[in-house]
């Protein structure tokens, strides 16, 4: 009885541990996208999860090591969009795929992905490694199978990087420069035009690259 109820404290510490960890990232992420790096300080993102500033250093104990688990968690998520690009399917669908995710994460991670940007802008001092290692190993990957739906006449021969650069520009813009979007759009984008910008960007790129996206599939 004493073993079950020890257990079952620890298990309700790890989740609120868990928790406040998640309130704290979802704060900072808010912070370090609106005041960068250099401008955010541990008391402003403190006071926007509703902690003292001492308890936040409980769990992060500096801001450069809770700035670090941000942006970590930033790119697991763009990790887990980037696997949307499935290797053995046709170019329409892979490609229509990818696109569709990157864009919904463009809606629901707004200020993650400007925190990317800000750090990527400034060097990436904090995530070179990433972009040496793990990005590189996932753009290579599928570079080699664009080249091969060229190879085999699938699509136009372009240079995959081009593509791979272009559509990470277009669907990010509508995170970075969602407030242009917004301002020009007098107001935030319903779902019907999220659906309707997705469906503009994804014909685009690939009439561009020789595919008729309204064609039977």
């Amino acid at each position: 009885m004493a073993q079950t109820e020890s257990a079952e404290k620890s298990g309700t510490r790890a989740e609120m541990r868990e928790e406040t960890e998640r309130a704290i990232l979802d704060a900072a992420e808010v912070v370090f996208a609106e005041a960068g790096f250099g401008g955010a300080t541990m008391q402003a993102i403190a006071d926007a999860c509703g902690l003292p500033k001492a308890n936040l250093h409980y769990y992060f104990a500096s801001k450069e090591k809770l700035y670090r688990r941000v942006v970590e968690r930033i790119f697991m998520i763009w990790l887990e969009a980037a696997d949307s690009f499935d290797t053995e399917a046709e170019p329409e669908i892979a490609l229509r795929r990818y696109i569709a995710r990157k864009m919904l994460l463009s809606r629901d991670y707004r200020s993650g992905s400007k925190v990317w940007a800000n750090e990527v802008m400034h060097g990436a001092p904090i995530i070179q490694d990433y972009l040496e290692t793990t990005l590189q190993a996932w753009t290579e990957t599928r570079v080699a199978v664009i080249r091969r739906w060229i190879a085999e006449g699938r699509i136009a021969a372009i240079d995959p990087k081009w593509l791979l650069y272009m559509i990470w520009a277009t669907t990010q813009h509508y995170a970075d420069f969602a407030h242009q979007v917004e301002t020009l759009n007098r107001g935030p984008l319903t779902d019907a035009q999220w659906q309707d910008a997705t469906e503009t960007v994804c014909g685009i790129v690939l009439r561009g690259i020789g595919l008729d996206p309204g064609a039977p599939r």
